[in-house]
C-alpha cells in the first residue's frame, strides 16, 4: 500500500524576483480531488518560461504565494481521485499542467488531472520522460499538427539545439522531411546531426547564413520558429511561396506575418487523444531526449540561473528521486 505523507519538500517563491527566491520549504500535500491523480515525482523540466513567471514578467496577476512553479515531470501514481479510470497505483506516468491549481512539478508530489497526465513511453525512462513531456508535446503537435509537414518537404528547426528543437529534429525525421535545424558551436553541430538533421548552421554568424540556400536547394517548405530576431526572418525570405510557420507563444520578438506565408501562434495542448498520438510519434521516432544538466530539488535556483544563462543544449531537469 502507497502511504502518502501529509508534507512535502518543493521549491517554491514567496514574492517575484532573481533565481535565489525560489528556496526550499517544506509545504502540505496536495490532496487528489475527483478526476485526478496524486504523482510521486521523480523529475521535473525546468523552461525559460519558469524564469518568466518566477521573475513576474509573466504573471498572471492572481498567484497565490507559496508559488510551486514547474509545468510537467514524471513519476508514479500515488493516488487516485474518484471516478479515475485507466490509471494504476505506482504506475510510471508523465505529465504537464501548466500553472496548475493545485501547484506546480518542483514538488516530491503534485495533483493533475487525468486530461493532463498518461503513461510514460516505454522509450523513456522517468528522468528523460519529465525533462520532455511538455518539450515533446509542443515539437510533435509543432510538426505533425500546426506545420503538417509531408514527406519529402524541407523543414528548418530554428532554435535546434534548445529543449524543443532536439526534439522537433527527431519528430519531423520521422515524417521523412529533410531536416536543416540551427547549432551554434561545433559540438551543437555534431548533436543536430546525431538527431537527424541533414545541415546545420549557427544563425548568429553571417558567413554561415549565407550558405542556408546550398543546405536547402529546394527552398524551405516549412519552419518550426523556437527562437525570433533578425536572423529568422532573413531564413524566412528564402521560404517557397505558400510555406507554413509556427511558432510556440513566447517566442520573443514573433516571426512577422508575411505575404504568401501561413503564420501561426500555438500552445502545446493535452489530453487523451494528444497524450496516446505523442506516445506513437515517441515509439516512431524513437526519441532520445538530451538533457544539458540536472539538479536535485533544493538547487532548483541553480537551475534556474543555468537556464538563464542561455545556449542550453536540450533541457535542464530536476532529479527529485532516484530508482
Amino acid at each position: 500500500m502507497t502511504v502518502v505523507p501529509t508534507t512535502m519538500k518543493a521549491a517554491a517563491i514567496d514574492r517575484f524576483g532573481p533565481p535565489d527566491v525560489l528556496t526550499s520549504r517544506t509545504v502540505p500535500t496536495p490532496r487528489v480531488g475527483p478526476g485526478e491523480v496524486l504523482i510521486a515525482l521523480h523529475a521535473a523540466g525546468v523552461g525559460f518560461w519558469d524564469a518568466k513567471i518566477r521573475d513576474g514578467t509573466w504573471a498572471e496577476g492572481d498567484e497565490r504565494f507559496p508559488l510551486i512553479l514547474g509545468s510537467d515531470g514524471a513519476g508514479t501514481i500515488a493516488a487516485l481521485g474518484s471516478r479515475v479510470r485507466g490509471f494504476d497505483l505506482d504506475q510510471p506516468v508523465w505529465a504537464y499542467a501548466y500553472e496548475n491549481e493545485k501547484g506546480g512539478f518542483y514538488a516530491e508530489y503534485v495533483a493533475v488531472a487525468t486530461e493532463n497526465a498518461a503513461p510514460c513511453p516505454a522509450r523513456l525512462d522517468l528522468l528523460h520522460a519529465g525533462a520532455a513531456a511538455v518539450t515533446a508535446m509542443t515539437a510533435q503537435q509543432g510538426i505533425d499538427d500546426h506545420l503538417g509537414v509531408r514527406r519529402g518537404e524541407t523543414v528548418l528547426v530554428f532554435g535546434g539545439t534548445g529543449a524543443v528543437g532536439t526534439l522537433a529534429i527527431q519528430f519531423a525525421r520521422r515524417k521523412q522531411a529533410r531536416v536543416v535545424a540551427t547549432a551554434s558551436g561545433r559540438a551543437a553541430a555534431e548533436l543536430v546531426r546525431q538527431l537527424g538533421s541533414h545541415g546545420s548552421f549557427d544563425a548568429r554568424n553571417p558567413k554561415e547564413l549565407m550558405q542556408l540556400p546550398a543546405l536547402a536547394p529546394n527552398g524551405i517548405d516549412a519552419v518550426l520558429a523556437l527562437a525570433g530576431g533578425d536572423a529568422l526572418e532573413r531564413c524566412l525570405d528564402l521560404m517557397n511561396p505558400g510555406g507554413r510557420v509556427a511558432y510556440p507563444n513566447g517566442v520573443e520578438p514573433a516571426p512577422r506575418a508575411r505575404r504568401g506565408l501561413k503564420v501561426r501562434a500555438y500552445d502545446a495542448t493535452p489530453g487523451r487523444r494528444q497524450w496516446q498520438r505523442l506516445d506513437r510519434a515517441v515509439s516512431e521516432a524513437r526519441l532520445t531526449v538530451p538533457i544539458a544538466a540536472t539538479y536535485p530539488l533544493a538547487r532548483a535556483a541553480q537551475a534556474h540561473a543555468r537556464v538563464e544563462k542561455g545556449h542550453v543544449v536540450g533541457r535542464v531537469a530536476l532529479q527529485i528521486r532516484r530508482g
